[in-house]
């Protein structure tokens, strides 16, 4: 990819936006429309849960395969199937009889999303080798995100108010069979000079230690933290995070190599990524709940509340994407990790809801956090390694961001359902319960999101100096000179 033109790089890089554009569209299209599909199918708050958490579920739990997959049998190949099955995905979501079909399809969805992000910036990265343009290119896709959460929110919305919510699913379709055919004309193949081997029992252990997790939060507001169910579910959780941490520390090639973690940037990267998604994840869950169900808001209406949010982090992502190439991911990880942590603490502690204006600011601050937040994620996960290994570093990041926010929307949504089951009747919805009722069950999540964005500030500032750009230089060295375990003569057993 290094011979590519200016002009057909920036075109590869404006379709693997595109697949971002569509999966990030999908979430924030389906928070405004949550409220709407519960209405029509009869659901709990924990069956709006699984509408989102099935989704990222298993986004998270098959993203590091894709990259792995698609470092060995070609890019394109896998990203190409991805938007294939991601398109199908959504084309069987609109047409989802009942909650259970809708939770299976948007399961497909995800299979074909775990395909695209991952991928897509594995070939960024491949294709922008200079480290500037790749902070601006990456600058570029996080300013997508953005986009996504100015025309989500609008677009669900309108199309909610005016078609219902099985249209929102629609929307995938024409941009992702563009997407497709500008893929199957421009972008190049390519593969990883050594790629790994798969490991299927680590996937089956990621896939166990997530979906137990996730389970057991969703469902002990209803079951109970002591029902045999959820000590189950804890139990099998842990006993995948023993087993992966046993059994990839002996491969020669992990799904997970547990020596990216050495180096200390990517290991805040990685933390930061699951403490912003689960705070956005939170943040989407509760306010389009509460302006739709507490303060009686059409989708549309919700919609446009939430775009000073949506606008800030459309303008701050490219602004971030510049500060890190020029002077490094610092000082955007402190705006961020500053701005989240007052916009939770608006809401948790001064109840922010209350007053417009107050609502508002909150927004805002949220906005600016956020946008500030994803280019060095992304960057500093790709641009510490080598480039052979670019898709499982990006892989990580994506689950990092994926794990953060199934476990936002679980945790946030299980204290909502807490909260709300001593206001209206066991099992009801939001709306059964007045706004103010609604905010004091919501105050304990807000403070679980203020706490997000206090770890976003203080792993931001504690990865991003001299000595933890020391430990990524000493990591993509050793990472350079491992022997090659596909040949003949190595080791099985890495040292």
């Amino acid at each position: 990819m290094r011979d590519l033109s200016p002009r057909r790089r920036s075109l590869v890089l404006a379709i693997c936006c595109m697949s971002l554009l569509i999966v990030s569209l999908d979430n924030t299209v389906l928070n405004v429309a949550l409220p709407s599909m519960r209405r029509d199918l009869d659901a709990s708050v924990a069956g709006m849960q699984w509408t989102i958490d099935a989704y990222t579920l298993v986004l998270a739990s098959f993203l590091i395969l894709a990259g792995s997959t698609a470092d060995r049998i070609g890019r394109r190949k896998v990203f190409t199937a991805g938007l294939v099955l991601f398109t199908a995905g959504s084309v069987l979501c609109s047409l989802a009889p009942g909650l259970g079909w809708l939770i299976g399809f948007r399961m497909l969805q995800a299979v074909g999303g775990s395909m695209l992000n991952p991928v897509a910036m594995s070939i960024i990265a491949n294709t922008f080798t200079d480290p500037r343009e790749r902070a601006r290119a990456i600058g570029v896709w996080g300013a997508v995100v953005g986009v996504s959460m100015a025309a989500g929110p609008l677009i669900g919305g309108l199309l909610v108010d005016s078609v219902g919510w099985r249209s929102i699913f629609w929307v995938n379709l024409p941009v992702g069979l563009l997407a497709l055919g500008l893929t199957l004309r421009y972008v190049p193949e390519s593969r990883a000079e050594r790629p790994r081997r798969p490991d299927p029992v680590g996937q089956l252990l990621v896939m166990g230690l997530l979906g137990s997790l996730t389970y057991g939060i969703i469902e002990a507001p209803a079951a109970g933290p002591h029902s045999p169910l959820i000590l189950g579910c804890a139990a099998l959780a842990v006993a995948c995070l023993a087993g992966l941490l046993v059994y990839e520390s002996r491969r020669a090639e992990p799904l997970i190599d547990p020596r990216f973690f050495r180096s200390a940037p990517f290991t805040g990267a990685t933390v930061i990524a699951v403490s912003a998604f689960a705070a956005l994840s939170g943040f989407l869950f509760l306010n389009t709940l509460y302006l739709q169900d507490a303060r009686g808001l059409g989708a549309l209406d919700a919609g446009l509340y939430m775009l000073p949010m949506a606008a800030l982090a459309f303008l701050c992502a490219p602004v971030s994407g510049r500060l890190v190439g020029s002077r490094g991911p610092r000082l955007p990880l402190l705006i961020a990790g500053v701005a989240m942590s007052a916009s939770g603490l608006l809401f948790a502690a001064f109840s922010a809801e209350s007053s417009t204006a107050m609502l508002f600011c909150g927004y805002v601050l949220f906005g600016l956090g956020f946008g500030m937040v994803n280019a060095p994620i992304t960057n500093t996960a790709v641009s510490g390694m080598p480039r052979a290994q670019a898709g499982v570093a990006a892989a990580v990041a994506s689950t990092s961001r994926q794990t953060g926010g199934t476990l936002g929307v679980a945790v946030v949504g299980a204290v909502l359902a807490a909260g709300l089951a001593g206001r209206a009747v066991p099992g009801a919805a939001a709306a059964a319960v007045s706004a103010a009722d609604f905010v004091a069950a919501a105050r304990p999540a807000w403070w679980i999101i203020t706490v997000c964005g206090l770890l976003v500030l203080v792993v931001g500032l504690a990865t991003s100096g001299r000595w933890a750009r020391g430990t990524a230089v000493r990591t993509a060295r050793t990472l350079e000179r491992e022997p090659d375990p596909t040949r003949a003569g190595s080791s099985p057993r890495r040292r």
